[in-house]
């Protein structure tokens, strides 16, 4: 098969890189109506020249298949990173949360406190 593959450093998965002349391969189809209308199988074709077709066609759709191996690969990549980062920002909430309350804390202590000192200097 063409291409490589290499591993995805985030989530340890191998996945397959095209490359960029591989990617060119597949162009958007033209429309029917545009298309010119081949006869379906030329009656003159032999049968090596139709198995040299049937391999070439299989071939194709091979390819084909290795770049949507290749994309589901890269879509499964991206949940990994997304779900990394929503974990990792849950984390982050959450210590701030914390950090929040033991802010409050010290601000409950610091009050008590200076009430004390308060009502030690108002005795004295």
């Amino acid at each position: 098969m063409p291409g490589g593959k290499a591993t995805d450093k985030s989530s340890g998965r191998l996945v397959r890189q095209l490359r960029f002349s591989e990617v060119l391969q597949f162009k958007k189809p033209v429309s029917p109506a545009v298309a010119p209308h081949p006869p379906a199988q030329p009656p003159n074709m032999s049968d090596n020249e139709q198995s040299t077709t049937l391999d070439r066609i299989h071939q194709e759709i091979t390819a084909v298949s290795c770049v949507i191996e290749g994309m589901d690969a890269a879509i499964a990549s991206l949940t990994l990173e997304t779900k990394s980062v929503q974990l990792d920002i849950a984390g982050f909430q959450t210590r701030v949360t914390g950090l929040e309350h033991r802010m409050v804390t010290l601000e409950s202590h610091m009050t008590t406190a200076q009430d004390r000192d308060q009502d030690v200097l108002a005795v004295k």
